[in-house]
């Protein structure tokens, strides 16, 4: 009897003595792999430029993979806050309690790993109060993680379409501040900072809303890094349809200009309250851009816009915003304003905009962002870090992308 318990603690023994040694083996293993993730994700060059420019090293910090584990409830899909082209987004609380995103992007080629790096060091050192701030990355895993401010109000896109059913979210007052805080993120961000940086995916849905409804532009994940000596790079095209530079898409010559196109478009979204491609009333899948540029051509502004732009905005305003739209969108990037200039003429606007509304208690509320509907903010905090669905168009059916784009080359300019 004693033999037999004994032989049956020896195996007891032996089974934990085997259980604990494959949980240590496993777990250098997942250690080891985490170092060389490190080393390949070229942790040391970005540790290397922190340590060498004092502003990165007070702003940017390299996270351990089990500080973000641990902050997103290892990575619990219920924490998923948003998808998108680039990746995934979760919800974060650090052991700081700093609410934050953590964008997991889509794989990246390791021949672009370097150049990732290079523009964390560089967001790191962006300070705008319009541009989401970026905490630092994680590069102990096969795709880097990137740690963002966590924004709580979901993103322009989401407030713009939110069903019609439930009433209007912002005044066009509010919709007015949004673009020329949106406009001043850009023209910072391309002669401001210390590189010049074209975003390459200006849309709706990148331009996310803090708890005041202030803009706070998202999603660097398509940005390139620009010599201060050079006007364009020429690269791979990227972007989102609907938005999409055509001169960009043709010579894959990417300038700050690309970006001016696709902010027209977000002008013309808040005109006209219609998504980038969309369904007319006959059924026909349009381009938002060729369809604003026919009419605009043929001075029906009048009869697009939606009906609240034209309940609270002045014929002046509507007719400002259409024609710096018009200009944004033009076929000749040489022919589109800069981001300097976009962002001087919304000042303008919204200057007189301010001052006509003081002291007329009929719009004390569009100073002031109204009340978000139940429906609308649980649409909006349910994808609060802005990612956005690219639009799914294929070539070849009653859309083409190339169709869209030589269709607006015919148009007047």
């Amino acid at each position: 009897m004693i033999i037999g318990l004994s032989c049956g603690f020896s195996v007891l023994l032996l089974s934990f003595s085997v259980v604990l040694v494959t949980r240590r083996w496993k777990i250098n293993v997942q250690k080891q792999l985490q170092k060389n993730y490190f080393r390949k994700n070229q942790g040391l060059l970005l540790e290397t430029l922190i340590s060498s420019d004092e502003t990165a090293n007070e702003n940017t910090k390299i996270f351990s993979l089990e500080e973000l584990e641990k902050a997103t409830n290892d990575f619990d899909p219920t924490r998923i806050i948003g998808r998108g082209g680039h990746g995934m987004v979760y919800k974060g609380i650090l052991s700081d309690q700093r609410v934050v995103a953590i964008k997991k992007s889509k794989v990246i080629e390791e021949s672009e790993i370097s150049q990732f790096i290079n523009e964390v060091a560089v967001l790191s050192q962006i300070n705008h109060r319009n541009i989401v701030k970026l905490f630092g990355c994680c590069l102990e895993t096969e795709v880097p993680l990137l740690v963002y401010d966590y924004v709580s109000s979901g993103s322009l896109s989401q407030v713009l379409h939110a069903d019609s059913n439930g009433g209007f979210a912002l005044s066009w007052g509010d919709y007015l501040r949004i673009a020329l805080e949106t406009a001043g993120a850009l023209s910072y961000l391309h002669s401001a900072a210390s590189i010049s940086i074209f975003h390459r995916d200006v849309k709706s849905s990148n331009i996310l809303l803090d708890g005041d409804y202030k803009a706070k532009f998202s999603d660097f994940g398509a940005s390139r890094l620009v010599p201060i000596d050079q006007t364009h790079i020429v690269t791979n095209v990227q972007g989102t349809f609907g938005y999409l530079d055509p001169e960009y898409f043709h010579t894959r010559q990417l300038t700050g200009k690309s970006d001016v196109y696709s902010f027209g478009v977000v002008l013309v979204e808040l005109l006209l309250r219609k998504k980038p491609v969309f369904t007319c009333e006959s059924g026909t899948i349009k381009g938002l851009s060729s369809y604003f540029l026919q009419e605009f051509s043929e001075g029906r502004i009048m009869g697009i816009v939606s009906s609240q732009v034209l309940e609270e905005a002045t014929e002046e305003e509507i007719n400002c915003v259409a024609s710096l739209a018009e200009r944004c969108l033009r076929l000749h990037g040489e022919e589109r304003p800069t981001m300097k200039q976009v962002e001087t003429e919304l000042q303008i606007l919204w200057a007189k905009q301010m001052n006509s509304s003081q002291g007329d208690p009929w719009n004390e509320g569009q100073m002031q962002p109204r009340s978000l509907t139940q429906r609308t903010r649980a649409a909006c905090q349910s994808s609060a870090a802005g990612l956005g669905e690219r639009a799914n168009v294929q070539s070849g059916g009653c859309y083409s992308l190339q169709v869209e784009f030589m269709a607006s080359a015919s148009l007047p300019r």
